[in-house]
């Protein structure tokens, strides 16, 4: 431990690392703030979207995007990624789709008489997916390895991806005839999903108008970068950061726990719905959104209220409900909620 002071070692939950100061947590307020401004001049309302985004930003971690098509999915991805001066791929998924064509392939220079590589989309630093329950569970399962392992490998060669490197997949609930759902183990690699809603109507009279007056549609500038991937670096850093006291800790890991005995917990009515828990990767989760919506929120700890705001998005592609519940109308949130409200809160 050295010369760090127990003050310094219990900010920083037991790592090596000196403690957040208020000149960080400013610095961090100000960078998040220009993104988010960047963000809301392109994209009407999706406030709960934006900050999904932004924490999938700092814990580099990857999202499920759920919705009906026209909801600015791509808009939103691509905004961010200009925004913080990054990188952007953007992939239609087909079932003719080769796992070749997203991770890359080598070609032959007739003028050389040599193989050169050519790195496919997935080599930046944000990557939409779209409507990746079309592609095959062949380039399902390469696109799923190059967010677990975060490199790829074309002729025995690897090729790190970049940091950061967010994968942003989106899947289309109805005209799901010829599609290839993904598994729940390879589900359970997102680190969030959320289910994106309609717009209001008053949003929906705002999209129009921004269209008029030419900010969005085709005329439409892009958008100027609001930080740089330093500035990113730099907010990895406070979030890595940031203290969870050990209660809080306690608080993740019984919450997830409840979700694996929800017959006991629950009772059997409402527990006999949930044929399988949630993992340990909802435990990290939690713990690294925690730590996100922390410095969001301009704090250097993590409270509660940080574990409990975006349960639904961590748990709900994580907690698998029989048959039984889907014929009952019994939907995920339902049982997180229920779930939530049993766990003592620290």
């Amino acid at each position: 431990m050295g010369a760090m002071t127990a003050e310094t070692t219990r900010r920083h939950g037991g790592a090596t690392g000196p403690a957040i100061t208020p000149d960080e947590l400013a610095r961090a307020g100000d960078l998040l703030g220009r993104v988010s401004r960047a963000f809301s001049d392109r994209v009407v309302g999706q406030e709960r979207l934006r900050t999904v985004l932004l924490v999938s930003l700092l814990a580099e971690g990857h999202v499920l995007l759920e919705s009906v098509p026209g909801l600015a999915k791509t808009l939103a991805a691509s905004t961010l990624a200009r925004a913080v001066h990054a990188d952007f791929a953007r992939v239609q998924c087909t079932p003719d789709l080769l796992p070749s064509d997203i991770i890359g392939t080598q070609v032959y220079d007739p003028r050389s008489h040599e193989f050169e590589t050519q790195l496919g989309p997935v080599h930046a630093n944000f990557v939409l997916f779209d409507e990746i329950n079309r592609a095959s569970a062949k380039t399902q399962s390469a696109m799923l390895e190059a967010m677990q392992e975060r490199q790829t490998s074309i002729a025995g060669e690897i090729h790190p991806l970049p940091t950061p490197f967010v994968v942003l997949a989106t899947q289309n609930p109805i005209d799901e005839e010829g599609t290839y759902l993904l598994p729940h183990a390879q589900m359970d690699r997102f680190l969030l999903k959320e289910v994106v809603e309609y717009p209001t109507p008053d949003e929906e009279v705002r999209v129009l108008d921004r269209i008029a007056d030419g900010t969005l549609g085709r005329e439409a500038r892009a958008t100027p970068a609001a930080i740089d991937l330093p500035d990113v670096a730099e907010l990895h850093d406070i979030v890595a950061r940031v203290y969870v006291d050990a209660a809080v800790k306690r608080y993740i890991v019984d919450l997830v726990d409840a979700t694996r005995h929800t017959g006991r917990v629950l009772g059997p009515e409402l527990g006999g719905y949930v044929d399988v828990g949630a993992s340990p990767r909802g435990t990290i989760s939690f713990f690294h959104v925690a730590r996100a919506l922390a410095v969001l929120d301009g704090r250097d700890h993590v409270i509660p209220e940080d574990v409990r705001a975006l349960r639904h998005s961590v748990l709900r592609h994580r907690v698998h409900l029989s048959f039984e519940a889907l014929a009952d109308g019994i939907r995920p949130e339902t049982v997180i909620d229920a779930v939530f409200a049993a766990v003592p809160t620290p």
